[in-house]
């Protein structure tokens, strides 16, 4: 500590982190030490031991790449003032970018949207009107809290808000470095220095907008890094033990909501074992119902001792050989909850004890920026890349399909047919709900 207003932070990524005085009341607010107690990746930790770093390490990385950033593009002094606007603002949007989260992180986002008040980043707003951090911003400037939100949340008219949310995150720098390190992995390593090297502040050739982009020299690091992530989701993020914890902890979690043991808008502020703790006590104390006792004595224990769904099924893209899934089997909707029924009666289980799993994300190579050619010209490169500059994009589709698997896991060990079950999952099956 250099004094009682600023603070220095040992990181095992970055080494040092300084926090101005701002970032000290921030950090020193409820809201934001909540974040000490979700787990950056879930339920990854019950795979990769290591895997126990919170979304609070991770935002002080955040906010000092940003810091980093902001200062290496004040360098290169080739952008006018005009592009700065709300630039001291960066940093703490980095800070505070995900103080909306739930337990367990992006678990709950996957249920459907009636049961969530609504996804992280928008969630982010109701932190800020808690009085403590209301307080802590206010050196910024009126409405520097509606301004912070809105880069968060992609939107907004600061030109720097693509360092906050956008293709060239400082997000993805730190939490694919961050992640690999604590899983113990080698997959997740990207050249930051050089990524940070190349920012630049360019003008968009149609409507002569700031942004943030980079030279054409960085472009094979920032190749790495959608490689990276590519990766990362594959290995680590899908793994089938995370996906099976996480299918628990969302049944779990669903089912508290529809007997009514929590309503959803508990579901914002509690940490990781909080929420658990909450729902395993309810469960218990509150009136006798086979649901409560499902709950209480056997999955949330379940979950606690590692004791976790099994694998019945699993679907690579090379088994579904080019077949088209419905729609329905990428959500958490009641046309899956049928089909799910109707196999755990067919296997002597319990209603919701088996569950169709399909990550949804669509592609892992999104991409829209920025990028200044060896020429002097600037380009903006979308999701398909641009021969012999950038090309990995042009076969991401491929790549995220081959990560994405199918897996059907059952709450006691099964083993189910492909050739009986596939048919109930294509597009052009008669609807479950018919």
């Amino acid at each position: 500590m250099t004094n009682d207003k600023s603070r220095i932070v040992r990181d095992p990524l970055w080494n040092t982190i300084r926090l101005t005085s701002t970032a000290v009341r921030i950090v020193d607010t409820p809201a934001f030490q909540r974040l000490r107690y979700i787990r950056q990746l879930g339920f990854a930790h019950l795979v990769y031991p290591g895997a126990t770093h919170t979304r609070f390490d991770h935002a002080l990385g955040v906010h000092h790449l940003a810091r980093t950033a902001l200062r290496l593009l004040r360098d290169q002094g080739s952008a006018p003032e005009e592009a700065w606007v709300d630039a001291e603002l960066i940093p703490y949007a980095a800070l505070l970018h995900d103080i909306g989260h739930y337990a367990y992180s992006h678990a709950l986002e996957e249920l459907e949207p009636d049961n969530i008040p609504a996804d992280h980043e928008e969630m982010s707003a109701r932190f800020f009107d808690v009085p403590e951090l209301r307080s802590a911003l206010l050196p910024l400037g009126p409405g520097a809290p509606q301004r912070i939100h809105a880069m968060i949340r992609g939107s907004g008219a600061a030109p720097l808000r693509g360092l906050v949310s956008g293709s060239l995150d400082l997000d993805k720098m730190d939490y694919l470095r961050r992640d690999a390190r604590f899983c113990g992995v080698p997959y997740g390593e990207v050249d930051v220095d050089r990524l940070l090297q190349g920012l630049q502040l360019l003008q968009d050739p149609e409507t002569g907008a700031w942004e943030v982009g980079v030279h054409e020299k960085a472009v094979a690091a920032l190749e790495s890094l959608l490689f990276a992530r590519y990766q990362m989701f594959r290995n680590v993020y899908w793994h089938h033990g995370v996906r099976a914890a996480t299918a628990l902890y969302k049944r779990i979690v669903e089912e508290a909501l529809k007997e009514e043991i929590l309503d959803r808008e508990e579901l914002v502020g509690p940490t990781d074992e909080e929420l658990l703790y909450e729902i395993s006590r309810r469960a218990q104390d509150g009136p006798t119902t086979e649901a409560g006792e499902r709950l209480a004595d056997r999955w949330i224990p379940a979950l606690r001792q590692r004791r976790l769904p099994k694998r019945a099924l699993e679907l690579t893209a090379a088994d579904l050989d080019g077949q088209t899934l419905a729609p329905w089997v990428a959500g958490d909707g009641p046309e899956k909850r049928k089909v799910e029924d109707r196999l755990a009666g067919e296997l002597g289980l319990e209603s919701g004890e088996v569950v169709i799993d399909f990550p949804a994300r669509s592609s892992l190579f999104e991409l829209d920026l920025l990028v200044l050619r060896r020429s002097g010209r600037t380009q903006r490169l979308g999701g398909q890349g641009h021969s012999g500059m950038l090309d990995l994009p042009r076969v991401g589709g491929a790549l995220s399909q081959t990560a994405k698997v199918l897996r059907i896991f059952t709450f006691e060990r099964r083993e189910l047919s492909r050739d009986e079950v596939l048919p109930l999952l294509l597009a052009g099956a008669p609807s479950p709900t018919a």
